[in-house]
């Protein structure tokens, strides 16, 4: 399938977990694409704000919402208390476990996210599909966009390494065109079609593997 038949895809998904919008995913992924855009950001970072949520392609393979959308945190160590809907986490029997309840849980401090397991939505399955195209500040951002624990309320800070510390910049420059670029002004799918197909283009082929 191509980039444009999935975004066509999610034109037919509401995400449930979202607060802000109640427009289509194509209409959320072209705001933000829109909002990288004016703002003169790099040809990548326009690309990634169009694709970043094309994971949600995991809904249509069966997955409930909830397995698929919002925010992703590490499991193995301690739950922050800056987890969205933290409370939630004490049913999980981790919560309680000897070693993942405590801080660093199976982890050593810095060991970097490459070594961390994160709760499975639709971030880790998009970067596994798009990480050989995109470069490698795109596919982190993809991978990494909904732990706001981490890049938005400062928490596990100890897991990060240089090159985490490096990237996530990348992903709050991201943030703002994904969180504060919602409107209910819907965009002009027609009109901004042919710029994006373009873009597209450039770095992916025709067709690649979902």
């Amino acid at each position: 399938m191509s980039i444009w038949e999935a975004l066509e895809l999610m034109n037919t998904l509401v995400d449930e977990s979202d607060p802000d919008t109640q427009l289509s995913q194509i209409a959320h992924a072209l705001q933000s694409a829109e909002a990288a855009r004016r703002d003169n950001q790099p040809r990548w970072m326009i690309l990634t704000a169009l694709i970043h949520d094309l994971g949600k392609y995991l809904f249509f393979l069966g997955e409930p919402q909830w397995t698929v959308v919002g925010d992703t945190f590490p499991v193995g160590c301690k739950f922050s208390s800056k987890i969205v809907y933290a409370h939630y986490l004490k049913e999980n029997p981790d919560y309680h476990h000897p070693v993942y309840s405590t801080k660093y849980g199976i982890y050593s401090p810095h060991c970097g996210l490459d070594n961390v397991h994160l709760s499975y939505g639709h971030d880790e399955y998009f970067y596994h599909v798009v990480k050989d195209y995109l470069p490698v500040e795109a596919a982190y951002i993809i991978r990494h966009h909904s732990f706001y624990s981490c890049h938005t309320e400062g928490q596990y800070s100890w897991l990060l390494n240089e090159h985490d510390v490096a990237m996530m910049k990348w992903v709050k420059v991201f943030n703002q065109y994904d969180l504060y670029s919602k409107a209910e002004a819907e965009p002009n799918v027609n009109q901004l079609k042919p710029y994006y197909m373009e873009l597209i283009q450039e770095f992916f082929p025709d067709k690649i593997k979902w």
